[in-house]
């Protein structure tokens, strides 16, 4: 991974800017030599940890030499140059390139930094609290984010690209904030509000807030967060049996769209089973840790499977939250971050206490009052015949013979065995259906009838839960990982390295509290580098799941805290983050590359973010642009997973072949984040265009080039219909309608001569297929 570093330095070219000691140099002393040369350990005599410690030197003299860079002894070492000490740093992989020139320009342009510079924390970056930048003044209207980006685009002589067009722009935030492109009207909509408008962050901010409050706001974030909570609806492993955990992914939905403060969706996700009188909600929220696998073969060890869904709900949290590979310390000391075995299984300590349990609950789609209703009429209806025959039953009961109770069912012999006077309504009632009543067609109608409302307000919908044990079991720390080998019991605490966690005797609710402190240095950083991910394509700290020693460092460090510390107080609020992102300039401009500009020649990967990036939509989302351009889409929110089309055969390629009841209907059409996913064998639709299969976490999706997903747009039965449906709109509204139905813009004077030497199916099935259909622009 060190090789993302590259992204910090400014790229060693002889037109490079000069490189800043504060935001390149001391950063990158700081994760791999301070340790070893800091203020509590140094070795050699030599600390690094500020620039006058570099120049004053240790055993073997001064660190670097200002008249002759390449003779200075830590360009020497780090490049492997020096005759007699070995490549540094000590037992880790050597510097990149690039980093060991940006070393060497330093030096050469006289090893610049700060007069009053204090020594470096020896703690690695990332484990300090973030803090915004004391001397950020802002000009009216100026949002912070520009500010950040802007300055280091000015400092690199780099200037940010134009803004994008009206129809790109609006376009681009309905999928980012929806996940669904705007219709032509919405498009002509906001281009005329934005050729009219005096100031065009008042229309923008209009629109934002409008997609804020859509309900597939959720929708679209929703499913960023369920990659992370590795949802599927299957039981992994090979047999990979359905599951019902559903309600979870609804929850994630109604939170988001409600705004739920991230701390709260964080304690309640983690352990809302043991919040004073949790509601319904808060129990259904614990599903993010029932997502683990769950091996369903014969002759399994039951303990093992068990344990090793602590291990996956372990590295799943220290991933989702703190951006720290805590999983690498299963079986030994971290190799590079600051977590010990031991202090694994002390983590492990805190998801080692739960049950399982299946929850069941009233199915929301059942209109319950009226059912209620229904069901009181009926028993006063049973009631009366009850009474009205009592002294028939009170002769059948009395001479009833022993051989006939012997044929009684559980609950008719448990009822017989009470006192007339004492049996309850369900009792009576039981008994006159073996006795008088079973011969009476009245009777036998209103009790049939009465068990179907019970049977409906009493089957409701299960989901997988937490549950905390009244008594914790003990933890051990396990040899190498094996849990065949138990060792030291381990009680429950936190890594060293990291905030304090001040509590006796902590548990899981404590973990989690623990975890959105605004003490803890990770999670708001690791959350809103996240949420710039999705934004941008690429995180300001580029290795969204390792923010350790051996992560990548933060290309807008200042940035970076920034929006942390804003995250946290804005009440930890999701939507306030996108309203500030997709509101700057910086997410605004245009997307084009020119490739003759300095920005393209300086900085080709778009690092320090002078123009927007262009992005391969996700796979639900190609499936849901389909669908709307189609004008298939089925809106609906929520509810048990739906089976559109996938190709015969499928099911079969696992271990046992799974049945797939094909939806017809509104079904047929639901958006793809309501697809029933197989984690053995996923519907290729989605698989092919870089969907995560639920074994683990997910926090960053891949975005392939594949011919494979050329061939899924022309020739899948889902897009196939699709096509068809919008054949239907080419003939109806025109040829330019169904273009800008796909891409938010009219077509120019070329691309409508080519379409229309096309028949209107063909027309269709090309539109679905551009480039610029399935890409964020």
């Amino acid at each position: 991974m060190r090789h993302l570093l590259f992204i910090l330095t400014a790229f060693s070219i002889p037109a490079l800017a000069a490189v800043e000691y504060s935001t390149q140099i001391k950063p990158l002393l700081q994760t791999y030599c301070v340790k070893c040369h800091g203020a509590t350990t140094q070795k050699a005599q030599l600390r690094l940890d500020t620039a006058a410690a570099l120049k004053i030197g240790g055993g073997r003299g001064s660190a670097i030499l200002l008249e002759n860079p390449e003779q200075s002894l830590l360009f020497q070492v780090v490049s492997g140059a020096h005759e007699e000490i070995p490549q540094m740093p000590y037992k880790r992989g050597p510097l990149d390139s690039a980093q060991i020139a940006l070393l060497k320009q330093w030096i050469a342009e006289g090893a610049k930094a700060p007069a009053n510079e204090k020594p470096s924390d020896d703690r690695h970056w990332a484990y300090m609290a973030p803090k915004k930048s004391a001397d950020l003044k802002l000009g009216q209207g100026i949002n912070p984010i520009d500010h950040f980006i802007h300055s280091r685009l000015t400092k690199d002589g780099l200037v940010p690209s134009a803004a994008a067009s009206p129809e790109t722009l609006i376009r681009r935030l309905y999928l980012d904030l929806t996940g669904l492109p705007p219709s032509p009207s919405e498009v002509a909509q906001f281009c005329q509000e934005s050729h009219n408008a005096k100031t065009v962050d008042e229309i923008n901010i209009e629109w934002v807030d409008k997609l804020l409050v859509s309900p597939h706001y959720g929708e679209r974030w929703g499913r960023w967060w369920l990659d992370q909570a590795r949802y599927a609806d299957s039981n992994g492993y090979s047999i990979d049996a359905p599951r019902s955990i559903w309600l979870y992914r609804d929850w994630v939905i109604k939170a988001l769209n409600a705004d739920m403060p991230f701390d709260q969706f964080t304690i309640e996700q983690l352990a809302g089973d043991m919040l004073p009188k949790p509601t319904q909600d808060q129990i259904i929220a614990t599903g993010f840790h029932r997502n683990t696998q769950i091996n369903q073969e014969g002759g399994i060890d039951k303990e093992q499977f068990r344990i090793e869904s602590i291990f996956d709900r372990v590295a799943t949290t220290g991933t989702v939250w703190l951006g720290l590979t805590i999983g690498c310390a299963q079986c030994h000391d971290h190799k590079f971050d600051a977590i010990s075995h031991e202090e694994y299984y002390q983590f492990f300590a805190f998801l080692n206490n739960q049950d399982e349990p299946t929850l069941t609950v009233p199915d929301p789609s059942l209109d319950k009052p009226a059912l209620v209703a229904q069901q009181k009429a009926l028993q006063k209806e049973v009631s009366h015949y009850m009474e009205k025959h009592q002294e028939t039953f009170s002769k059948w009961e009395s001479e009833l013979p022993n051989e006939s109770r012997k044929k009684f069912n559980k609950e008719q012999l448990a009822a017989i065995k009470i006192e007339a006077e004492k049996r309850s309504f369900s009792q009576k009632r039981t008994l006159f259906t073996a006795g008088p009543g079973a011969a009476d067609q009245t009777y036998r109608s209103l009790n049939e009838r009465l068990n179907v409302v019970d049977k409906k307000l009493k089957a409701g919908l299960t989901t997988l839960v937490m549950k905390e044990l009244p008594e914790p079991r003990k933890t051990t720390l396990f040899i190498k990982g094996d849990f065949t080998r138990p060792a030291a019991e381990m009680k429950p605490a936190v890594p060293a390295a990291l905030h304090d966690l001040k509590v006796a005797n902590p548990n899981r609710l404590d973990l989690a509290k623990w975890l959105v402190s605004r003490d803890n240095p990770l999670t708001a950083r690791v959350i809103v580098n996240r949420i710039w991910q999705q934004y941008f394509g690429h995180g300001l700290v580029e290795t969204e799941n390792d923010f350790g020693t051996m992560g990548s460092l933060p290309t807008h460090p200042e940035l970076l805290d920034w929006l942390a510390v804003e995250f946290m107080d804005s009440g930890w609020s999701l939507k306030h983050m996108h309203r500030l992102i997709v509101t700057s300039q910086s997410y605004q401009q245009s997307s084009v590359v020119d490739h003759a500009s300095k920005g393209q020649i300086n900085d080709p990967n778009n690092q320090l973010l002078w123009r927007q990036n262009r992005l391969r939509l996700d796979a639900e989302i190609v499936r849901d642009v389909g669908l709307t351009v189609s004008g298939l889409l089925e809106p609906q929110l929520g509810g048990p997973p739906v089976y559109p089309p996938i190709p015969e055969g499928v099911l079969s390629l696992g271990q046992v072949k799974r049945t797939w009841p094909l939806s017809n209907g509104a079904d047929r059409y639901r958006r793809g984040l309501y697809t029933f996913v197989f984690r053995a064998t996923p519907p290729p639709g989605l698989s092919v265009f870089d969907a995560p299969d639920g074994f683990s976490t997910c926090t960053r999706r891949l975005r392939s080039n594949t011919p494979l997903q050329a061939l899924t747009l022309l020739n899948d039965t889902s897009f196939v219909e699709f096509a068809q449906a919008l054949e239907k709109i080419v003939q109806k509204d025109g040829l330019d309608i169904a273009f800008q139905r796909c891409t938010s813009r009219l077509p120019t004077i070329e691309e409508r001569a080519t379409l229309s030497r096309l028949q209107p199916q063909e027309i269709a099935r090309v539109l679905l297929n551009l480039d610029e259909t399935i890409t964020r622009e």
